[in-house]
């Protein structure tokens, strides 16, 4: 895997592990002010499914990581492009049923990373 997939790959782990932190520990304190179309009532009472939206994210930033210890350069692409894949699947989805601005910030980066190891190969 080349340096810039892993580049893109650590970014789209860190991403991931930002929503984690946000969804798990600062829904009711820091989220209202990065999700101002919900209203504020919402949040004490999504408190538990942002929670568990949040560790979905968690696993997704680890298997990001996972595969970039993978010293297996067939596998560690396999596992690289599963986890890409599921956010970008993720990123379409929110595109399509939340905001458009979902696939920019989670898809968009999780395409990237698809390409550059596509073309790896």
């Amino acid at each position: 895997m080349n340096i810039l997939s892993q580049i893109i790959i650590v970014f789209v782990a860190i991403l991931h592990l930002y929503f984690l932190w946000l969804e798990m520990f600062a829904w009711t304190t820091k989220a209202p002010k990065v999700f101002k179309n919900f209203p504020k009532e919402l949040f004490p009472k999504t408190k538990t499914l942002a929670a568990n939206q949040g560790l979905y994210n968690g696993f997704l930033a680890a298997g990001l990581l996972w595969s970039l210890t993978i010293r297996n350069p067939v596998w560690s692409h396999k596992i690289a492009i599963f986890f890409l894949s599921c956010v970008l699947i993720a990123g379409l989805y929110g595109a399509l049923t939340a905001s458009k601005k979902i696939f920019l910030v989670q898809g968009l980066p999780a395409l990237i990373g698809l390409l550059l190891i596509l073309s790896s190969f």
